[in-house]
């Protein structure tokens, strides 16, 4: 049995894949800024002895990577979903 879902069946498919890809490529973007910001601001908070701006930059660092890789990671979960689907 093979099981794979028919994007053609639905109208504007394309333009759906296209806006859903800008829409990951946006949230890639601002997540790898927003590391790279917070974590410049740790690193001067830390050096200027502020622990509570540092505190504050280490959560934002985190935040961002974890967006990062939920962004990054579910292309890939649900290209392996379809993949498991087209094995059934």
């Amino acid at each position: 049995m093979n099981v794979f879902p028919d994007f053609g069946s639905m109208s504007g498919i394309g333009e759906l894949k296209v806006v859903i890809g800008a829409m990951l490529t946006i949230i890639l973007v601002v997540a790898v800024l927003m590391i790279i910001v917070s974590a410049i601001i740790w690193a001067i908070s830390t050096s200027s002895g502020n622990p509570a701006v540092a505190a504050k930059a280490r959560a934002g660092v985190f935040v961002a990577l974890g967006a990062a890789i939920l962004a990054g990671g579910g292309v890939t979960w649900l290209n392996w979903l379809i993949s498991v689907g087209a094995s059934l």
